[in-house]
């Protein structure tokens, strides 16, 4: 299965799939989404705690002083582990993710800005499974849980899930080839794209990642009209579109920018989406971080920094299945990203 169960203050579910009542999961992984917020005093994401058949309890606390918190404990056993938060601006998202791998004897903390999506890893030696019970309490249950007042969400997989480069199209998003518009999901490694400018690349890999459609995964329609569309696509909120033109060259010095799709949501030329619990995102990998053509829009394509010389970050991402010589080094986005407030200002400009 994947993604077994997500809850929010609006609700929960959980399915049971793997995770049948009264077992354990060997493996899997816990995700939340929230802001850390500012002030004095340790701030409480998500705790849970039980008494039967034995006594447990599981928490993740974010402390002033910038470190993320995980306890787990079974009856008498308690372990903890501390995983520096190296983000200063704690009004932005963060995501964490615990994972846990029981018949490998390890397991995950990770912490990433949802945007850019910088990832930072604590790894946790012998890290036990978790129980399906504790797991359903968590998702459809108030009582006898504590969620923060700034999570957006809480989600459940019964998979250790990849962290990092984000994908970022639906999978029926047409990509200009040299043969023509073919789906994103069609597209497979060798074939030939072509980019924003003319260019015909190859494509070295083509990654897809299934998420919970909430929080900063949560799909955005483009609508045809804007941005060069012929029709509308879904993308994600990370998705980056490329923008140029005589208002960008003479407010930012530079031929094009990069723009996140969250920041053009108006409910005009951009929207929430609405669909299905989970959303599957697909993305091109190219040797240059080039643009690619999507109904008339230039999108970016996926951009991996120089991940393949971080051997760890590598194993816990979704390149991970791909041969580490093969990948390419992408020393710097292909154009600026804009901050928020300028992506905010360009975008309304556009749409005006």
């Amino acid at each position: 299965m994947a993604w077994i169960g997500v809850t929010d203050r609006a609700g929960g579910w959980f399915s049971s799939g793997t995770a049948q009542p009264g077992t354990l999961m060997a493996r899997g992984t816990l995700m939340l989404e929230a802001r850390l917020a500012p002030g004095n005093r340790p701030q409480t994401l998500l705790a849970f705690q039980r008494a039967h058949p034995w006594p447990g309890r599981f928490s993740l606390q974010a402390l002033p002083c910038g470190s993320v918190v995980l306890v787990e404990a079974q009856g008498n056993d308690t372990r903890s582990t501390v995983l520096p938060c190296p983000y200063h601006d704690r009004a932005d998202i963060v995501r964490l993710s615990y994972s846990w791998d029981g018949p490998a004897r390890q397991g995950r903390l990770a912490i990433e800005r949802a945007h850019p999506g910088h990832t930072h890893a604590a790894a946790l030696p012998a890290a036990r499974p978790m129980a399906a019970d504790d797991l359903r309490a968590i998702m459809c249950h108030s009582r006898g849980r504590d969620l923060g007042a700034e999570v957006i969400f809480v989600a459940v997989s019964d998979r250790v899930e990849p962290v990092g480069p984000m994908p970022g199209l639906t999978a029926d998003t047409p990509v200009l080839t040299h043969l023509g518009n073919r789906r994103v999901s069609d597209i497979r490694r060798g074939d030939a794209v072509l980019t924003d400018t003319g260019e015909a690349v190859p494509v070295l890999q083509v990654v897809r990642r299934t998420v919970p459609a909430r929080g900063s995964f949560r799909p955005i329609r483009l609508s045809a009209g804007y941005f060069g569309l012929g029709h509308d696509i879904v993308v994600a909120p990370s998705q980056k579109l490329v923008m140029r033109g005589s208002q960008v060259e003479y407010t930012f010095g530079r031929e094009a920018v990069l723009v996140s799709a969250r920041h053009l949501v108006n409910n005009v030329a951009a929207r929430w989406a609405h669909g299905p619990e989970t959303v599957t995102y697909h993305q091109l990998l190219l040797p240059g971080h080039e643009a690619v053509m999507a109904a008339g829009c230039a999108l970016a394509s996926l951009y991996i920094g120089r991940i393949r010389r971080k051997p760890e970050e590598l194993a816990a991402s979704v390149l991970a299945p791909f041969e580490r010589a093969r990948l390419p080094e992408h020393a710097q986005p292909a154009w600026p990203v804009l901050k928020p407030f300028e992506a905010v200002t360009l975008a309304a400009a556009r749409v005006a």
